[in-house]
């Protein structure tokens, strides 16, 4: 713990003498805007001139000289440099030819893209015009494009699985290799070299962007105080009030504990994407939009920084395990354009991808996540190097992982019902994690009911609170760390408190609709590993008594299977989805 602290409490731009001011910034990205707006009329004048010596001479061919570029036409943009371009040749579906004029509204998210311009070019005065302007993409944000009939080689990464890598790369599982053996089920080896067709085509960049254990709740945000870091950056977050529901007034780092410790996200992630977005951590909004919409999320819904966290966690956290659980390989923009993403990406970069995906266009998204000065920039400059920090905690899996023994959460003898298969583990976050069961009871929708919940299995309560009661089974006291068992909809009456050690079997409380949006009394229960939600349908399938979790294709379906016997999920709680403890 003493070197976690270490860490966490190194905070290199925590003062405010050490960053430029956000107008400064913003004056530099203007003074850029405005010379690369010069540099690209120049250009176009020049292809112009090229064009017209090229009819004159009746010549099949234009010849370059040392004072003129040789671009004959603007869509025919000279190829980036090799060198640490993260994509190579640009192609969006549905979206503008890189080469399109621009509308007026997009003149400005273009030139902020750098071109790439001959060193030997000299430019004169005399020959700039203000039109018209290209639409140019930068080297960071061209597309990869795979050399035909080469196999992929690919080492697995921590938590990849056969069949989520078989939709990644758009191949069959049959069509993966290695040299070692491959498990059907379960965890790859991280590590492990495996040789895969090329089906891809164009696709994002590989360039890994955070590691996992920096956007999950990880390990690795053991001991890091978001108090005293907010205290010491100094901007309008450390004085920042708001109401949140009957949590009452809460200051704005408890609002970020709050939602990293409810979705399971890791604090620096939501400090950084605040600070990145409207300046919040050491300065202050510098405009009415970044104030009401701190997160830039616009949506008159999610007013205010605690409504402005949560959905941005379940952004980020849609693409994270969508990635995870292989749902989703495809980024679509504000304008539908769209782009495949890289098989050889990582989760926590994905959930940043996605993020991006959700607020800017293509040429803004690349500039976020690839600038000179984009999102990594900043949090590097916040948290240091995050790679470094991540050799201390990740791989979050290995293989030989194993869900502990777990029993169903109910009293022997009583039948219960399961009401929806594996969906969301908390809020907007799409990772298909938890199960629903409902009570025996006479009557519909939300009432008291005396069932018990029971727990699952052994641990530390080290959470009781607003319907949320959390158990840590590895007995340390935190929730980032090993497996931990969260049952949601428990009532306050007789809940289990804070610190107290249970049993299999032993009482947590009784169903209800508290904590969350709830239609009907039950018991909402998801499975998390060091920090991570666990998909209940996967290589760490849900088992409880023997009874394993199978997830349908329909929203809220799905099973619970042992042997010959099915359950299948029913939200009236119809008789074939009953279920009792034996």
């Amino acid at each position: 713990m003493e070197r976690q602290l270490k860490l966490t409490m190194a905070v290199p731009i925590s003062t405010k003498s050490e960053t430029k001011s956000q107008r400064e910034i913003r004056l530099e990205r203007l003074h850029r805007r405005r010379r690369r707006r010069l540099i690209t009329s120049t250009l176009v004048m020049l292809a112009a001139v090229g064009s017209f010596l090229f009819l004159s001479s009746n010549s099949p061919k234009v010849t370059s000289s040392p004072e003129l570029p040789k671009l004959a036409d603007p869509a025919e943009l000279p190829p980036a440099p090799e060198g640490p371009a993260f994509f190579a040749g640009v192609n969006l579906v549905g979206a503008q030819s890189p080469t399109s004029t621009l509308p007026p509204s997009e003149v400005e998210a273009s030139e902020a893209m750098p071109l790439i311009v001959p060193e030997e070019t000299h430019l004169e005065p005399e020959l700039i015009q203000p039109e018209p302007v290209l639409q140019t993409i930068p080297t960071q944000a061209q597309m990869i494009t795979y050399a035909e009939d080469a196999p992929i080689l690919y080492y697995a990464q921590s938590g990849d699985s056969l069949g989520v890598l078989a939709v990644r790369f758009g191949v069959e599982v049959q069509n993966i290799s290695s040299r070692d053996p491959l498990p059907s089920d379960g965890f790859i080896p991280e590590g492990q070299l495996l040789l895969i067709p090329n089906r891809l085509d164009e696709t994002t960049s590989p360039l890994k962007l955070i590691p996992d254990s920096e956007v999950a709740n990880s390990p690795s945000a053991v001991g890091f105080d978001v108090n005293e870091f907010v205290r010491l950056a100094g901007g309008y977050l450390a004085s920042y009030q708001e109401s949140v529901y009957s949590f009452g007034v809460m200051r704005g780092a408890d609002i970020i504990e709050k939602v990293a410790r409810e979705f399971s996200i890791n604090p620096r992630l939501l400090l950084a994407l605040l600070e990145y977005q409207s300046g919040w951590v050491y300065g202050g909004p510098q405009t009415a939009q970044q104030k009401t919409y701190p997160l830039g999320i616009i949506d008159n819904d999610r007013i205010g920084l605690y409504h402005q966290l949560e959905a941005a966690a379940g952004i980020v956290e849609t693409g994270y395990y969508g990635w995870r659980e292989g749902t989703m390989v495809v980024l679509e923009f504000p304008d539908y354009s769209k782009v495949r993403l890289s098989a050889e990406l990582n989760c926590g970069t994905i959930g940043l991808m996605h993020f991006f995906s959700k607020q800017e266009t293509f040429p803004g998204w690349a500039e976020a996540l690839y600038g000179e000065k984009g999102f990594t920039w900043t949090y590097q400059n916040m948290f240091g190097d995050p790679w470094l920090r991540a050799v201390d905690f990740e791989p979050l899996f290995t293989p030989d992982v194993r869900q502990p023994e777990l029993q169903l959460p109910f009293s022997p003898g009583v039948t219960w019902a399961m009401t929806v298969g594996p969906h969301a583990a908390w809020g907007a976050a799409d990772v298909r994690a938890a199960l629903d069961f409902a009570p025996p009871s006479a009557e519909a929708g939300c009432h008291t009911n005396w069932s018990w919940v029971t727990a699952a299995g052994p641990g530390l309560v080290v959470r009781s609170e607003n319907g949320a009661v959390v158990v840590d089974m590895d007995g340390d006291g935190f929730e980032q760390t090993g497996w931990n068992i969260i049952y949601l909809h428990i009532a306050t009456n007789q809940r289990v408190p804070v610190g107290t050690w249970v049993e299999t079997g032993d009482h947590i409380g009784h169903p209800s609709c508290e904590g969350g949006v709830s239609t009907g009394t039950h018991l909402h229960i998801v499975r998390k590993y060091n920090g991570e939600w666990v998909p209940a349908d996967g290589p760490l399938g849900f088992v409880m008594s023997g009874w394993r979790a199978k997830a349908g294709s329909a929203s809220l379906s799905g099973w619970l299977v042992r042997g010959d016997q099915v359950v299948k999920a029913s939200v009236v709680g119809a008789s074939g989805s009953h279920i009792s403890l034996d």
